[in-house]
């Protein structure tokens, strides 16, 4: 199998049937490519595995089906996918059809001149500002500062990646967006292209505010993984300790000195005298 496009699904049943007709509009074309799809269900509570269940029937040659017993988040499905996915190139995207499958040529073409990684960057989102796209590029900036890799859309599920880059990769929380991070940090080629990104027509918004704050959380851990102490973690916590330790007993210090070598006040200054009645 060339290529596996990952699809983790959450409440999408309307979403399901003609996506899946515009990722075969896009890649049936390449002729001498051997493509699937694997449609991971996050635990949807909207029925959308009757859809999903449809689809796998109907094209079984191009279709795999997940099921997952509950919801446990984009990025436990997108590893759930990895898990099952049988190509040699990995494509994830959304659901929601805000991706354009069409894209997905383009970031193939990318990964065949020599990426490693081929991110999508939706400079033109067609989202809600003040609680979408503002703290996006907030993120986004604060990301790419910290990391050192320079990627305006950390947050864009469409990617293309090569499948050794993520041979030893466990993704969990929001992680499954650092990933072009971690493979810059390991040598690989990332690459960023300007991709379509469209209005949700079917179903609502699964993002928020309250996301972007757990986004930010998980930027700590992969600067703790970019550090190197995942294997040696006291070097870490060991530190902060010592800091801490070295500095109350400076302070402790600090206390016997004022206790002992500074002048005591007179005694009568410790009491207050009041007039007699």
């Amino acid at each position: 199998m060339d290529v596996s496009v990952l699809i983790p699904v959450f409440n999408e049943r309307e979403n399901l049937h003609p996506l899946f007709t515009e990722i075969d509009a896009a890649l049936a074309p390449l002729t001498d490519l051997a493509w699937e799809v694997v449609f991971v269900d996050d635990g949807s509570t909207d029925d959308s595995w009757t859809p999903l269940r449809e689809l796998a029937e109907a094209h079984p040659e191009r279709i795999r089906v997940v099921h997952l017993r509950r919801n446990y988040g984009q990025t436990a499905a997108l590893d759930a996918a990895m898990q099952y996915a049988r190509g040699h190139v990995l494509v994830p995207m959304d659901a929601d059809r805000q991706n354009d499958p069409a894209d997905i040529p383009r970031l193939l073409t990318e990964i065949a001149k020599g990426a490693d990684v081929v991110s999508g960057w939706r400079a033109k989102r067609k989202d809600p500002f003040l609680n979408r796209r503002l703290p996006s590029l907030i993120a986004n900036k604060l990301i790419a500062w910290l990391t050192k890799v320079p990627i305006h859309d950390f947050g864009c599920t469409l990617k293309a990646y090569r499948r050794e880059v993520l041979s030893n990769v466990r993704l969990y929380g929001e992680m499954h967006r650092f990933v072009p991070a971690y493979a810059a940090w390991n040598g690989a080629r990332v690459v960023e292209v300007e991709v379509n990104h469209r209005a949700r027509e079917w179903g609502t918004s699964k993002y928020g505010l309250t996301r972007t704050l757990k986004v930010v959380l998980d930027l700590v851990t992969v600067l703790f993984l970019q550090g190197g102490y995942a294997s040696r973690p006291l070097h870490a916590f060991g530190m902060a300790g010592l800091s801490l330790t070295c500095g109350a007993f400076g302070l402790a210090c600090y206390v016997l000195y004022q206790k002992y070598s500074l002048p005591l006040s007179h005694p009568d200054h410790m009491f207050v005298h009041r007039n007699p009645l």
